[in-house]
């Protein structure tokens, strides 16, 4: 059986489906012993702790590319999860400060601490930081493409504190690749 990808790309306007360039089409041998040899997937997870001093936008990308290197992969994928409900992740701009700040002061806005929620057991920021969590999520996946992070130029990887102290927060990274 020959699994043959398809790739919907735009021309002059117009969406066309073609087969993917050669670099994208696999097959798969009918029997194992017609099979292609190549390298065994392999996997490596990590828990990376993060000391937050309290809300905002805290980047994480050298540790995590740093660790991913260390894997000698060369290509793959990277799970990252938050193991907790009031802080999530996001991939985000690195250059210019001013965007976290920004989506830090949207975040508030839609998820403000002077309403009256039923959950406040831990206080009036306690509940906004789940709603904010809701929003941005807490896992994110990273191709690995040539033994790099597949991040754009100005991409950086965060941690979301939604919480108003400081916090230590565990993210698990899940790396799958050859």
């Amino acid at each position: 059986m020959i699994l043959i990808f398809y790739c919907t790309t735009q021309n002059r306007g117009d969406m066309v489906r073609a087969p993917c360039q050669a670099d994208a089409v696999m097959s798969q041998a009918l029997h194992p012993a017609d099979a292609v040899h190549a390298a065994p997937l392999r996997q490596a997870s990590t828990t990376l702790t993060l000391h937050t001093p309290g809300p905002g936008l805290h980047e994480f990308t050298r540790e995590t590319a740093q660790w991913v290197a260390a894997q000698g992969m060369d290509s793959g994928l990277l799970t990252l999860f938050c193991r907790h409900t009031s802080a999530s992740l996001c991939i985000q701009e690195n250059a210019a400060r001013e965007v976290r700040g920004d989506i830090v002061r949207w975040l508030d806005r839609l998820a403000p601490e002077s309403t009256a929620y039923a959950h406040d057991d831990e206080g009036p920021d306690d509940m906004p930081a789940h709603l904010k969590s809701i929003l941005t999520g807490v896992s994110l996946s990273i191709p690995l493409l040539g033994g790099q992070l597949a991040l754009g130029t100005w991409q950086g990887i965060y941690l979301c504190e939604h919480r108003c102290m400081a916090h230590r927060r565990q993210i698990v990274l899940h790396l799958v690749g050859a």
